[in-house]
């Protein structure tokens, strides 16, 4: 049977809704964040890099977000939560999957470490780390993540999912750093479309049966 190797508060929940929209049976082994926040060296031993999301089916073991979204639709969707090929929506699908993680994730991934780096940092270190985390934060992240952020809602003004007029799998992976930008980037200041978008995700059913099986979810939530 099909394995996702479930990081809890990790991308891999988006795994778990996946296959939830497509009724595909599947088992879950979980894993625990170390209290640093990184994945337990026990992943390493499914993948080399001890990072999730990672599936196992038939075999194959899969790694990456996209990669994994890509390989469950060709193999269990039967052309669901995919445009049509050689359609602008698919080409937009195309895009938005991999966008996720390619560009999105970036400045969020930023914006988390320079908000952590002086709580981490020794005392007498601290006024330092925060004066160089605050410049960071102002002169570069901010504002590349109110781009983003902009962006989102401007697409999401012209079609109500990111593909176009129907919901897809390229509106699961863009779930997570939109709910990121939601928890740490002050998504809901001026942003009602992408604010709608997340409301309109967090009401499906499937989303809230992975919610279930994939245990306590704190971003966005």
């Amino acid at each position: 049977m099909l394995t996702v190797h479930h990081l809890n508060n990790s991308r891999s929940q988006r795994v778990l809704w996946l296959l939830e929209e497509l009724g595909v049976p599947y088992e879950i082994v979980r894993y625990q964040r170390q209290p640093d926040m990184r994945a337990p060296k026990e992943l390493r031993a499914i993948h080399p890099l001890g990072k999730s999301p990672v599936i196992t089916d038939n075999g194959n073991t899969i790694a990456e977000s996209g990669a994994i979204t890509e390989y469950l639709i060709a193999t269990y969707g039967n052309g669901r939560l995919v445009p049509p090929p050689n359609t602008p929506e698919r080409l937009r699908f195309t895009y938005w999957l991999h966008y996720a993680e390619g560009s999105a994730m970036q400045p969020l991934l930023l914006k988390l470490l320079f908000t952590l780096m002086p709580k981490r940092a020794p005392a007498l270190l601290r006024p330092l780390v925060r004066k160089v985390s605050n410049q960071a934060l102002t002169a570069l992240v901010n504002p590349q993540l109110k781009q983003h952020m902009d962006y989102w809602e401007g697409e999401l003004g012209k079609t109500e999912w990111f593909a176009g007029n129907e919901f897809t799998a390229a509106d699961i992976q863009m779930s997570f750093p939109l709910e990121a930008a939601q928890a740490r980037g002050g998504l809901e200041l001026g942003h009602p479309k992408a604010m709608a978008f997340l409301e309109r995700i967090h009401a499906r059913p499937a989303y809230s049966r992975a919610l279930e099986k994939g245990g306590p979810y704190q971003v966005g939530r």
